[in-house]
């Protein structure tokens, strides 16, 4: 039975760190739920080649509701962490122990969350920094799973592992 994954998404989100992900998702199976400020907005990611309707507005959901938590890249999660709602959603599913897959800038929404002390994770490198003060070991590979919970990725390059190891998580 396919589970159900809240992505949490605004503008300049990665156009590729979205759209490929949702996609190997759905084609395994499961059912991806866009959630942003307010349901129905349109969102571009910050290549402009994708656009998307989001599905949900944060207010309307609960971490309950979902088995697992994807976070795209780009500038995205910048955004989306200076609004306390996604950064408290977001640690819910830490705290919970369920799945959790960032890539690129994904990881600074679960900085602001301070739910990354003393887990292996990667990111843009640019970030790197942020996530070493934030209690993070640091590793630069395409793909870290800590705790068979959290899955990072660095790059649109990476995909393909980021990918790959999310699924098996949801299995």
């Amino acid at each position: 039975m396919g589970k159900k994954i809240a992505c949490v998404i605004t503008d300049m989100f990665e156009d590729s760190e979205y759209i490929e992900p949702t996609r190997a998702f759905m084609d395994a199976g499961h059912e991806v739920v866009s959630i942003e400020k307010e349901q129905g907005k349109n969102v571009t990611g910050k290549q402009g080649e994708i656009k998307t309707t989001i599905d949900k507005g944060i207010d309307d959901v609960s971490p309950s509701d979902f088995d697992a938590l994807f976070i795209p890249g780009g500038f995205s999660p910048d955004q989306l962490r200076a609004d306390d709602r996604f950064v408290q959603f977001a640690k819910a599913f830490m705290d919970d122990k369920k799945p959790v897959f960032a890539i690129c800038h994904g990881p600074q929404l679960l900085i602001t969350a301070k739910s990354l002390e003393g887990r292996k994770a990667t990111g843009y490198k640019s970030i790197q920094v942020d996530m070493e003060y934030a209690g993070v070991d640091y590793k630069d590979e395409e793909v870290v799973v800590c705790g068979g919970q959290l899955v990072t990725s660095r790059t649109p390059n990476d995909i393909p592992a980021f990918n790959r190891e999310a699924l098996n998580l949801l299995k």
